[in-house]
């Protein structure tokens, strides 16, 4: 028989969440060593950054990405992050990371930004439509965020509900600490209710995702082959084989939302 769930006054990292949906504890740093690749998310964002910009990285783990940002972007990159662990690593990766969560407080004491990034961090939270708003404390005017989502949309999503199956896994779309689901309609009604005007949507193809390498018929096709299909696929197809929604918006003014 397992032990009782320890009781939490505070949440210090969100894979506490995936508590009795995984057989063992998540590593925290599984999501580590992402790399620029035009059609996936890394490169998405990159692409929607202008050059110089002040980019608050929120929820910014180990720091791989923000490592990217300032290179390839040129730009001052501040993350905050939850989880001691990641932002340890982050840091000595030479990033500027504050340990925590976006605050009040923190936003007055760091300053206004080009760009409020959220990779990969809004399905992790009870209340994104009030970290989205408190974002808007964090922009510059005309200021604008990225967020980048799972599709829970995506082919093999589908296909595991179809067969009765609603399974947690330890990273991807299914990651077990993911607490919101979103569709493209879903994520962009949730910017629009928070003040943020979508001006850039694309799709990540996901190439590295269990089930478009492993499960048939993908796992029949070659490297090469299966990518040039996966990037065709989502291209044309974006809500059915999109695995991200990566989507750039900019704040308007409140009278207007």
């Amino acid at each position: 028989m397992s032990s009782a769930p320890k009781t939490v006054s505070c949440i210090s990292s969100p894979d506490e969440n995936a508590a009795g949906f995984t057989p063992a504890p998540l590593k925290a740093l599984r999501y580590d060593g992402r790399t620029l690749l035009p059609y996936e998310a890394t490169g998405i964002v990159v692409s929607m950054i202008p050059s110089g910009a002040r980019v608050l990285d929120v929820g910014c783990a180990t720091g791989s990405f923000g490592e990217l940002i300032a290179k390839n972007c040129n730009a001052d990159v501040i993350g905050i992050e939850p989880d001691p662990d990641r932002a340890a690593l982050a840091i000595s990766r030479g990033l500027n990371v504050r340990l925590g969560t976006l605050q009040p407080s923190l936003i007055q004491e760091i300053g206004a930004f080009d760009i409020v990034l959220f990779a990969d961090v809004l399905e992790h939270l009870p209340n994104p439509h009030a970290t989205l708003f408190l974002a808007r404390e964090a922009l510059k005017p005309g200021g604008s965020v990225i967020v980048s989502v799972p599709n829970v949309a995506h082919w093999s999503v589908r296909l595991e509900i179809l067969q009765g199956r609603f399974r947690y896994q330890e990273s991807g779309i299914m990651d077990a600490t993911h607490l919101r689901w979103f569709t493209r309609v879903s994520a962009t009604s949730l910017l629009q209710s928070a003040g943020f005007s979508p001006v850039e949507y694309r799709v990540s193809v996901g190439s590295g995702l269990p089930d478009n390498r492993n499960r048939q018929p993908l796992s029949w096709l070659s490297d090469k082959n299966r990518l040039r299909f996966l990037r065709w696929s989502s291209k044309h197809w974006p809500t059915l084989f999109g695995a991200q929604h990566v989507i750039k918006a900019e704040m308007v003014p409140l009278e207007r939302v």
